[in-house]
């Protein structure tokens, strides 16, 4: 296949999952995110990357972010928000972080491909469902011609973009030109 053949499909199918995500299941995840103050985030690989991009934008807008697997998180409890990305909705240890961090009293947010896994049946509060192929999925979602779970991957990263600037846009006083101010100028 060819370069310009290979790119028109990609952009094709994140089209088709853009539009077949359900508007009410974001708009939930937004309102979420925006009356949490400390949230926590979890996810591995490619999807763990684009979580702790989305990690990034929370704490440029001004909230506590917590990455799980730093050593310098804090205690999790009541009144905390745990985002975990899990394609295939059932990764055993974000499924014992999940649990873990619901006895703790913190509410359960999975993001994932596949709604039926055990974590996002079992466990979450609540599932904001991306309608893309994932590794090991099995849920009806957006085929891809791309290997393993690289359309959920990639669509992760742009919603969560996406979900940043309606945030921003909705959030009297919140800027991008603010958010610049919190970005790390250590580098």
């Amino acid at each position: 296949m060819e370069y310009k053949e290979m790119y028109e499909k990609i952009l094709g199918e994140y089209k088709q999952v853009f539009e077949k995500v359900d508007q009410s299941g974001m708009r939930e995840f937004i309102d979420e995110v925006k009356v949490h103050e400390r949230i926590f985030l979890i996810g591995v690989g490619r999807e763990g990357m684009a979580t702790r991009a989305f990690a990034m934008r929370l704490m440029h807008m001004g909230k506590e972010i917590h990455w799980i697997w730093d050593d310098t998180t804090p205690s999790i409890g009541e009144g905390d928000l745990l985002i975990a990305t899990l394609g295939d909705g059932c990764i055993g240890h974000i499924n014992y972080i999940c649990e873990r961090a619901k006895e703790a009293g913190a509410m359960i947010y999975v993001v994932t491909g596949s709604p039926s896994g055990s974590t996002a049946k079992n466990i979450a509060d609540k599932v904001f469902f991306v309608p893309a192929a994932v590794y090991r999925g099995t849920d009806d979602v957006v085929p891809s011609f791309q290997p393993m779970g690289n359309l959920f991957e990639q669509c992760l990263l742009i919603l969560f973009d996406i979900i940043v600037m309606i945030i921003v846009d909705e959030t009297p006083g919140l800027s991008f030109e603010k958010m610049s101010g919190r970005h790390r100028n250590v580098e």
